[in-house]
């Protein structure tokens, strides 16, 4: 197997804004499978079919949008609108990729509030999942090829997906991951300060998070809005770490839902297209109607944009620093670990039968060969689950 050539790389102009809606439009409403499909499909679209990033710069604000609290590869949406489009690209690629799974969820809470139970969508899942995983492996072989460019980084990333399958927690194995770079970076280079002179505690700072308070005891919308604003400015991990800090403010805290609520709430951002965090959409609207879908929304999903404006002003200056640079590095090594450890368990939950590992195997060989657009694998895959849960 041979990495396929990359485009040449567009820095010289900017994006057009109407360019960057369509295309994260397009990814909010196919995207299914959690954050490592979203960052496989933006490789797809970005790097290998667009040129608008290099794979290095793509796997920094990867390894950036690893390090700050929030939905990763809303981050990452963030990220590139900004790189392409300035502060409004920034805007419009995040309100875009958020939107459409936003809509979606919302006419699913509306159902939920009317009937009492869930649509099914187990058909869909069950063509779209193995096709995830085809995209997946794809865009961990590209980016593989890029992040893990020397025996160490090889080291490093196999150490952290050890870990993980260890159980041990992520934002502790991309700590650890920077530690480790910059101990080898000052034994290797005496006279570098950098690291102990500004710049490089940034990385290690950043991963901090403030707390909040909220105060009521009814459901009303300036409540709903500093619960998910708290929850959006300090949870780091994937959905299942945003399950624990519902239960605990939601169920436990405020009993504004039950637990059966609660796990209705996280299936349907499980099942759905975009960005799991829209979870809070769902909450929103079951707590407070439209009205509140919005506000959860906008609570959950703010603090993104605030921390990728900060930390994409930061990313340059960072890199230019040598020891800073080898911390990246090892982080975008054990980002692609971790993605892979995700990849694992996702496998392990979509490849039930000789069908779904046949469509797994058929997406990756299509999308490496010939490099077909993943959107429509994923629409031939939702096709083909919901013909066969029909027969």
């Amino acid at each position: 197997m041979t990495t396929d050539p990359l485009p040449d790389i567009d820095n010289a102009r900017q994006t057009s804004l109407g360019e960057l809606a369509r295309l994260f439009l397009k990814l909010g409403t196919i995207a299914f499978g959690g954050p490592a499909a979203h960052v496989a499909m933006m490789e797809d679209e970005v790097v290998r079919r667009r040129g608008w990033l290099s794979r290095e710069d793509f796997l920094d604000y990867l390894g950036a949008t690893n390090l700050i609290p929030g939905p990763n590869s809303t981050e990452l949406a963030i990220h590139i609108g900004h790189a392409r489009a300035g502060w409004r690209g920034l805007v419009v690629a995040g309100a875009c990729f958020i939107l459409p799974a936003s809509l979606i969820v919302s006419a699913i809470a509306w159902a939920y509030v009317r009937y009492g139970s869930l649509p099914a969508a187990t058909g869909i899942l069950y063509g779209v999942k193995p096709v995830v995983i085809g995209v997946v492996l794809q865009a961990l072989w590209g980016l593989g090829h890029t992040a893990v460019k020397s025996r160490a980084l090889a080291a490093l990333a196999l150490g952290a997906a050890l870990a993980s399958f260890a159980g041990v927690d992520e934002i502790l194995i991309l700590g650890g991951a920077i530690v480790v770079a910059v101990v080898a970076h000052r034994a290797l280079n005496p006279r570098d300060k950098a690291v102990t002179s500004g710049t490089a505690p940034a990385l290690l700072a950043i991963q901090g998070g403030a707390s909040a308070t909220v105060v009521g005891t009814h459901v009303g919308l300036l409540p709903l809005l500093g619960v998910f604003l708290k929850i959006g400015s300090v949870l780091f991990g994937s959905g299942y770490v945003l399950l624990a800090f519902l239960r605990t403010d939601l169920v436990e805290r405020l009993h504004w839902l039950s637990e059966r609520q609660l796990l209705d709430a996280v299936a349907v951002g499980q099942v759905t297209p975009g960005p799991v965090f829209t979870t809070a959409t769902f909450v929103g609207y079951v707590l407070a109607g439209g009205g509140g879908a919005l506000i959860a929304t906008i609570g959950i999903f703010l603090p993104a944009f605030i921390f990728v404006a900060l930390s994409g002003y930061l990313l340059p200056r960072m890199r230019r620093a040598p020891a800073v640079r080898s911390a990246l590095d090892a982080v975008n090594a054990a980002s692609l670990a971790l993605m892979a450890v995700v990849t694992v368990q996702l496998a392990h939950a979509a490849l039930v039968d000789w069908i779904t590992v046949a469509l797994a195997a058929a997406s990756t060989f299509l999308l490496v060969k010939y490099r077909v657009n993943s959107a429509w694998l994923v629409t031939a895959g939702a096709a083909i689950g919901v013909a066969l849960r029909a027969i």
